[in-house]
């Protein structure tokens, strides 16, 4: 059949999403849903439960891990899109990483056979004392019993190693080293979490150790000052711990 001089029209928006307004607590609470047994790995599913927030004032976060591909609300608020069944390639990462050189998108890959994104951060201002709502629009099939909110708590820890021994640094439950605010290759003065360096000092040794664990779940390093000559970027500059 011939369609070319027919009248086409067409309707903007989904129906459920933008015309129901399903992701709106107000107006989701005026619909009908099913009470269960909740469907797993089905496509274009709504779901809807209610949890407590959080006690305490830490950083919440929610895992998305389970699901497919869609899209997610707290108590209205969009907290973003999610695609946690879309995997990072299986080859490619290692334990080393060196950024020296050409740039080149093969250079400390992470996270190989892993999801790019599995936890979203909830803002506290989206919560409520007594009942919340999460509300997931699922497009690809999943399974929502996996979701799991949990806070999260920013650690500090010091460490020190004395020449020729080994320096090591790790964080717990997968967590990543975000930060390094103070090292030293010398004679630092004072105590963990008030450091200070002293009379004789490298000023390299920050940026080193930052360039070798900051991103990493763990990392160790080998403190001598051949091993950190070898790692700055020019390798006339010296070290003033002899």
């Amino acid at each position: 059949m011939e369609l070319d001089h027919s009248k086409w029209t067409y309707k903007v928006g989904l129906h459920g999403e933008e015309e129901l307004k399903l992701q709106d607590p107000y107006f989701s609470q005026h619909q009908k849903w099913s009470q269960g047994p909740v469907p797993t790995n089905r496509m274009f599913v709504w779901y809807k439960t209610t949890f407590k927030a959080p006690i305490g004032s830490d950083p919440v976060a929610v895992d998305l891990m389970g699901l497919g591909k869609g899209h997610a609300w707290i108590n209205g608020h969009s907290i973003g899109r999610y695609w946690p069944s879309y995997l990072a390639g299986e080859d490619g990462c290692s334990s080393e990483c060196d950024y020296r050189g050409s740039y080149s998108d093969s250079k400390c890959l992470t996270n190989c056979g892993k999801p790019s994104q599995r936890w979203y951060h909830v803002p506290r201002s989206f919560l409520r004392d007594d009942e919340n709502k999460l509300i997931l629009f699922e497009e690809a099939g999943g399974n929502p019993f996996n979701v799991k909110f949990q806070t999260v708590t920013v650690g500090k820890a010091c460490a020190n190693a004395y020449e020729g021994n080994t320096l090591e640094l790790s964080c717990q439950g997968g967590s990543a080293i975000s930060e390094i605010k103070f090292a030293s290759f010398g004679l630092p003065e004072g105590a963990c979490g008030s450091f200070r360096t002293g009379s004789c000092e490298s000023s390299n040794a920050l940026s080193i150790i930052q360039k070798e664990c900051l991103g990493k779940e763990r990392c160790s390093l080998d403190v001598s000052e051949r091993v950190l000559d070898q790692l700055v970027a020019k390798p006339q500059i010296g070290w003033l711990l002899k």
